[in-house]
């Protein structure tokens, strides 16, 4: 299925789906996605992915790397599922720091560390990720589940996420990215483009912001050019891993 290029736009722009507007437009638009969708975040995950979500996220857990007494960031966390999965890595003697930009998300994320029995060892802090309120070298591991292609300003909150990670630390990147084979690039279009908007519409009551969320998956950077990325904000021996055909990567980068 053939879909319209993104809009030229103007210096200065950033993709909302496809289209081109100012940074802070972007950020109003998505925060008003989130807070749409976010009482059926999880639900439609599951629905959208047949559950194949979970073990992507099972994979990017199986690479924090962190130990017993670690320290981790979720950032752009949502409801929460890496952050859970990591507080169980570094137990009680760990911490883990849950954080979003979107008060509606984080709420949930909260509650979900907290029915989880995750909240001895985390704590929720909203936050943008461009700008993150900890101090230099904090985590040993830091990772971005689904949230970078959202983020205005992608360049920014890299180096951001680099800034917080320790010596010897790493970030993971878990993102839709382009899929390898072509036959799968028409299967996934077709689905992407007809099934997910008409499931929004039914089950959130939202076909718009899933539109966006479609659409944004198509111009967000893929697998070499996001390595590249990677690289440009200061982390080394980038490599990724395709889940799903390449419908899903697992970025993974080092601090040194």
């Amino acid at each position: 299925m053939g879909q319209p290029p993104p809009e030229p736009g103007f210096p200065g722009a950033e993709s909302f789906g496809f289209s081109r507007v100012a940074p802070r437009e972007k950020t109003r638009r998505v925060r008003g996605v989130f807070d749409s969708v976010a009482g059926r975040y999880d639900l439609m995950n599951d629905l959208m992915s047949l559950g194949a979500h979970r073990l992507w996220k099972k994979f990017a857990l199986a690479r924090t790397g962190l130990r017993p007494g670690g320290t981790a960031l979720d950032v752009a966390g949502g409801t929460g599922d890496l952050a859970i999965g990591m507080s169980r890595q570094v137990g009680g003697r760990g911490r883990v720091l849950l954080s979003d930009i979107n008060p509606s998300m984080l709420r949930l994320g909260r509650r979900r560390l907290i029915d989880a029995g995750c909240h001895a060892n985390s704590r929720a802090v909203c936050a943008d990720a461009t700008a993150l309120p900890v101090a230099p070298a904090t985590f040993d591991c830091v990772s971005i589940g689904f949230g970078l292609r959202n983020v205005t300003g992608k360049p920014q909150a890299l180096k951001s996420m680099a800034r917080a990670i320790k010596p010897g630390g790493r970030l993971l990147v878990l993102e839709f990215s382009r899929p390898a084979a072509d036959i799968l690039k028409s299967a996934y279009d077709w689905y992407s483009f007809s099934v997910i908007p008409a499931l929004g519409r039914r089950v959130a009551g939202d076909a718009d912001s899933y539109r966006y969320l479609v659409e944004s998956i198509r111009v967000h950077p893929g697998q070499e050019a996001l390595a590249a990325m990677m690289r440009e904000a200061g982390f080394e021996d980038v490599r990724w891993h395709n889940l799903s055909g390449g419908i899903v990567a697992l970025h993974i980068g080092f601090r040194y």
